[in-house]
């Protein structure tokens, strides 16, 4: 159960008002942007994420970013992200469990698996591997999205965001790093 109540629609005013309605005509008011309408400004920080992620598509593809995302999200023990990556891993048809990586893929899973267990040790052999693939430009993009999605984890697990309706046939899969 969440540790902070969602708001009503009747009680939001402005923006915040008018980002709820676009997220229910959208389909995607999930629980999360539900929390994050309780604080306009914290919502619009958050919702960056969205830009992040985009660029991050147009660097490494669908679904080497949704590995990364979910490397990170699952070694940060995120429940609720990490729920929306099984998900979405599932939608293209991979099986989460069983993956099969290309070296892309395989370094920056390991890039997320690393960023989360200690940023000030994230490997010199990993980044030169990296920059084999990635300029110094999409370095910082691909970088800076794992800062947005680290963010975005803690959110829900320090506010213990509930999982939503649509994950909860799937809550079983997710299998948390454990390495803390």
């Amino acid at each position: 159960m969440a540790r902070i109540q969602y708001p009503n629609r009747e009680n939001l005013t402005g923006k915040s008002a008018e980002y709820w309605d676009n997220h229910v005509k959208d389909g995607n008011l999930t629980n999360m942007k539900q929390a994050l309408l309780n604080d306009e400004a914290t919502y619009e920080a958050y919702m960056g994420w969205y830009k992040a992620w985009s660029r991050l598509l147009g660097l490494v593809g669908k679904k080497a970013a949704m590995i990364f995302a979910h490397s990170i999200s699952t070694t940060n023990d995120c429940l609720l992200c990490s729920l929306f990556f099984i998900s979405d891993l599932k939608k293209i048809g991979l099986n989460p469990a069983e993956l099969v990586l290309d070296e892309k893929e395989e370094l920056l899973s390991e890039l997320g698996k690393q960023i989360v267990k200690d940023p000030t040790k994230v490997s010199d052999s990993l980044i030169t591997n990296l920059k084999k693939h990635y300029n110094d430009s999409e370095l910082v993009a691909i970088v800076g999205f794992a800062g947005q999605m680290i963010a975005t984890n803690n959110f829900n697990s320090v506010l213990k965001i509930d999982v939503d309706e649509r994950l909860l046939p799937i809550q079983d899969e997710f299998k948390p790093a454990g390495w803390r």
